[in-house]
């Protein structure tokens, strides 16, 4: 066995499936040039044949990155969703199709209605039918950690025999704990016959809040892939964190013996791209990546790390490009120092969008003093996928006071079209902000959750609006920054007006 982890990222594929964190393909597209330049070894890019968006973004990021890294699309194991995946990724170099086939008894009798015979032999050929159009294929049988040992052993052989290279052992509901899991790993190196011909994958799901633990668990017992998303996005409780497995293998690598590929410099800043685009914040206190991570208020902590960092510090932040309220820039700071804070965060710009985010830096700098490195990753978030929104604030005044209607008027554009203005009233100035919006785009959304953060310290601190929206029992989330609370509100709730747009250009009203 190697001692290298393959890092197969899910998150545009799993993650995506999170309520509300649909990403169009501009916004793929950002992610995935980020999941490259973290080093990622396989991005699962999409579902093929679930819409014609998710072929274009499986498409789109298959000619693009597809000579960087593997670029994988999923299949279930019929023939239309295998074409459709082969000819998504066609273009890339490095391509992947992963099939998949439930196997698990309860899945067998209630969603298949198939019988093990008729399992084992859907699996194989839609294996032999992927394998005719690619080299590199990977299998999954779904449920695999409440399937039964002796049929997961023949549908694995089977499948390695038909030419699966990786073969995936999902813990798809996460009801697997760390010693189960373990088990059905080791059971699988000692009875498949031909194992040493495939490398064995790992996909945990959190409903237990076991994923990363039975993950980790998994490669003790020789798995040497592991499936997993950015800030541990995905369905219902979400999937194993990225972040979380590789700075596990680092830091404990005196127990694990085992490496990856990742550029964990940038684990911070993919993290804030991702919350960015879904719109979904990370907890204070996640592990890696969460606000929190770093901070240490007690005093006999304090009293530790002044004395000696490892104390209490088992990474350094600097190890996973971690941003704080570190002090940094001012508005008489020139464009170098500018690059090189960037540099140092771990965001690489090109040219015209380092003079785009300069020119942010100094309108913002001109509204406060001081410039904060979480500020500057802000700028950066807000410039993420900014052209694929169709709806652009032109202008806001509102008006609220004792005793007085609060007000909102707006100046809205779309494309190359005229500019619209409207204005309405509502039970204080944001309100009659979202008012307004829905007047102008003519969307109609139900605001499920709105909130307010501060990015840095002082009361000149850029603030971060949050808002959930549903429409059409689908729910859809929108961020917005700015010194300006208000304006940070309308940009929010702009973002996800955006959004329920594009979903309906792309899929219909009633979808």
């Amino acid at each position: 066995m190697t001692d290298r982890v393959i890092i197969f990222d899910t998150t545009l594929r799993d993650g995506e499936q999170s309520p509300g964190c649909s990403m169009n393909t501009p916004e793929k597209l950002e992610v995935a040039g980020a999941l490259v330049e973290l080093g990622v070894d396989v991005i699962e890019a999409g579902f093929p044949i679930a819409s014609p968006g998710d072929f274009e973004a499986v498409q789109a990021i298959a000619r693009k990155f597809g000579d960087r890294t593997t670029i994988c699309g999923l299949a279930r194991c019929r023939d239309e969703d295998i074409d459709r995946a082969a000819a998504a990724l066609h273009d890339a170099p490095r391509r992947r199709i992963h099939v998949f086939l439930a196997t698990s008894s309860i899945h067998r009798q209630y969603k298949l209605k198939m019988d093990k015979a008729e399992i084992v032999q859907r699996a194989v050929e839609s294996v032999e039918r992927a394998k005719a159009l690619c080299d590199d294929i990977e299998f999954s049988p779904e449920d695999a950690a409440r399937t039964e040992l002796d049929f997961l052993v023949e549908v694995v052989e089977k499948a390695i025999a038909a030419g699966a290279t990786t073969v995936n052992i999902p813990d798809t509901v996460g009801y697997a704990t760390p010693a189960q899991y373990f088990n059905v790993i080791s059971h699988l190196k000692k009875n498949v016959a031909n194992i040493s011909q495939a490398v064995i994958s790992s996909h945990c799901h959190d409903d237990l809040g076991l994923a990363v633990a039975n993950s980790l668990a998994a490669l003790e017992a020789g798995a040497r892939q592991v499936e997993c998303t950015i800030n541990g996005l995905g369905e219902r409780a979400g999937n194993a964190a990225l972040e979380e497995i590789v700075m596990a293998l680092r830091t404990r690598g005196d127990y694990y013996g085992l490496t990856t590929g990742i550029n964990t410099k940038r684990l911070c800043a993919v993290s804030r791209l991702v919350s960015g685009i879904t719109g979904m914040q990370v907890q204070r206190n996640k592990a890696i990546v969460g606000r929190n991570a770093f901070a240490h208020e007690a005093g006999i902590h304090q009293h530790g790390m002044l004395q000696e960092r490892t104390t209490y510090e088992i990474m350094r932040p600097e190890d996973v490009g971690f941003t704080g309220t570190n002090l940094v820039l001012g508005k008489h700071s020139g464009r170098h120092a500018f690059r090189d804070r960037l540099a140092h965060l771990g965001f690489t710009v090109d040219d015209d969008k380092f003079d785009q985010l300069f020119d942010d830096f100094i309108a913002l700098a001109d509204k406060k003093k001081d410039v904060y490195d979480s500020d500057i990753a802000a700028l950066i978030e807000n410039r993420t996928a900014e052209p694929a929104d169709r709806w652009k604030l032109v202008s806001l005044h509102t008006s609220a006071g004792t005793g007085s209607v609060p007000t909102a008027t707006l100046e809205l554009k779309k494309g190359d079209e005229p500019v619209c203005c409207d204005a309405a009233i509502g039970d204080g100035p944001v309100d009659a902000v979202f008012h307004a919006l829905g007047r102008i785009t003519g969307i109609a959304v139900r605001l499920l959750n709105y909130q307010v953060r501060s990015l840095s310290v002082g009361k000149e601190a850029q603030g971060e609006v949050l808002v959930e929206v549903l429409y059409n029992n689908r729910t859809f989330h929108g961020k917005g920054v700015s010194t300006d609370i208000i304006l940070a509100s309308a940009l929010a709730y702009l973002k996800a007006l955006n959004k329920v747009e594009a979903h309906v250009a792309a899929d219909g009203p009633h979808a």
